[in-house]
């Protein structure tokens, strides 16, 4: 595919909203969240798949009855899944969304001139 035809590929606009101070603010807040997020879940769930292959008889210990530290530990990474999921959503509602639905009113302005 030449230049051309790359360029001819998508409105201008995109080019124009793409250098704004808001469209640089609103992927600054995006990765703010997401990648200490991710770092921070990976980490959790890789001690959880190194201590259940190299600590065993910790994970075995029995925490009530037949609850283990390993089933309680499995447990908490569903609980940890969808409590991230909780705060993304929030932290999107409240920090992304204004932003992004701003760039998205002076892209509709942009289309229409």
């Amino acid at each position: 595919m030449t230049e051309q035809e790359q360029a001819a590929r998508h409105d201008p606009i995109y080019d124009r909203l793409h250098a704004t101070p808001e469209f640089a603010e609103l992927r600054r807040r995006y990765r703010g969240f997401v990648f200490p997020a991710t770092v921070a879940f990976l980490v959790w769930y890789l001690l959880y798949v190194i201590l259940s292959n190299w600590a065993g008889d910790f994970m075995s210990t029995q925490v009530v009855g037949n609850i283990n530290v390993a089933l309680v530990f499995g447990l908490l990474q569903f609980v940890t899944t969808f409590g991230l999921a909780y705060m993304y959503a929030r932290f999107s509602q409240s920090k992304l969304d204004p932003l992004a639905r701003q760039l998205d009113a002076d892209y509709r302005k942009g289309g229409d001139a």
